[in-house]
């Protein structure tokens, strides 16, 4: 059954064959170039007419390496695979020689199951008078999208149905806006992605106590997105109270995560499901945020930092650190810390 609604409702690839990837890619073909493929599968679980990879790079340290035998066993039609591993690659098989079968899979991917295109402008669409379209011929608007006076729509972009873009926001060329994102005050990059019921530039939690009372913070600033942004699901970003909130290029954000006011954060940054970023942290390019984590006002994260998940950051981390723990603290003062609790506990 479950192979039934696979076939019947899962994600189609495009057809196409050995030779043509060969030559997309610039890579190698060792085997017949007309040798069909029209999906990609993990290396252990494909069948004929599918595509999979083999590597033995190192990602990481606790980047497993599958068996030999996975490969010489495989059913695939078409392997991604290095050099010195293609000896083992079953006779039959077409061999696309790289350096880096993990890398160009996700770029032989892309081409496979790459969606078709999406143009036009649905009938329901409520565009008001003002909105600016750079090529609108490009442009693919949903039902019921709502794109208010003063937004700026550069060519390619793709706005799904449902989806609300407020006053005077930018959005970059072949940026692509999924179902319920609601987006205001914002300026947003060449390449992005806005996931599902993400809430972009509405006011932050800014109050000040007067005379026992709550008071509201006007806000007046942006959200600034650099190009090739990925913003999660229901993921949230405040605009700044006087200074605009900046989300680097290439920065990638989880799901549920929330970024409040004033926040900075640096380029080809990685932040994971329910982070959350307390008003005018900074954080520094190409650093790493695990789930859960929680910073508080003002910290700064410095570039290459890691923070491991569930910690609470309360104080400042330095360039290239991993911290964890709650409070945060570095890594290896973490790990003393929990082996010396340990055998407290066992005595």
């Amino acid at each position: 059954m479950m192979k039934l609604l696979k076939f019947l409702f899962g994600p189609r690839g495009a057809k196409t064959t050995a030779g043509e990837l060969a030559s997309t890619f610039g890579l190698q073909l060792r085997g017949d170039p007309k040798t069909g493929v029209s999906g990609v599968a993990p290396i252990a679980d494909a069948k004929p007419g599918d595509l999979a990879f083999y590597t033995t790079e190192r990602v990481n340290e606790a980047f497993k390496i599958l068996p030999i035998e996975t490969l010489q066993k495989t059913k695939a039609s078409v392997i991604l695979v290095q050099e010195e591993n293609a000896k083992f690659a079953p006779k039959g098989a077409a061999l696309l020689i790289t350096d880096s079968p993990r890398g160009n899979i996700i770029k032989v991917i892309g081409e496979i199951y790459r969606e078709k295109p999406r143009r036009g402008i649905h009938w329901s669409a409520h565009i008001e008078r003002g909105v600016y379209f750079r090529k609108k011929r490009s442009v693919y608007v949903g039902q019921f999208v709502t794109i208010e006076r003063g937004a700026a729509i550069e060519p390619g972009v793709k706005i799904y149905p449902g989806a609300f873009i407020g006053r005077g926001v930018t959005l970059g060329a072949n940026t692509v806006v999924y179902s319920g994102a609601h987006i205001e005050n914002t300026t947003i990059g060449a390449d992005c992605v806005v996931h599902a019921n993400a809430v972009i530039g509405k006011d932050g939690f800014g109050f000040t106590r007067a005379e026992g009372k709550n008071i509201f913070i006007p806000h007046v600033g942006r959200v600034v997105l650099g190009d090739r942004v990925s913003v999660g699901a229901n993921s949230c970003i405040d605009r700044g109270a006087m200074t605009d909130t900046q989300v680097g290029t290439g920065t990638k954000i989880d799901n549920l995560c929330h970024i409040a006011h004033g926040v900075i954060i640096g380029k080809e940054c990685f932040l994971a499901a329910g982070a959350g970023l307390a008003g005018g942290v900074v954080i520094g390019d190409r650093a790493m945020l695990g789930g859960h984590v929680g910073i508080a006002n003002g910290v700064k994260v410095g570039t290459d930092a890691e923070i491991g998940a569930n910690s609470g950051v309360f104080r400042n981390i330095p360039d290239g650190e991993r911290h964890m723990g709650y409070p945060a603290v570095p890594g290896m003062e973490f790990m003393r810390a929990h082996a010396w609790l340990r055998k407290q506990v066992k005595k």
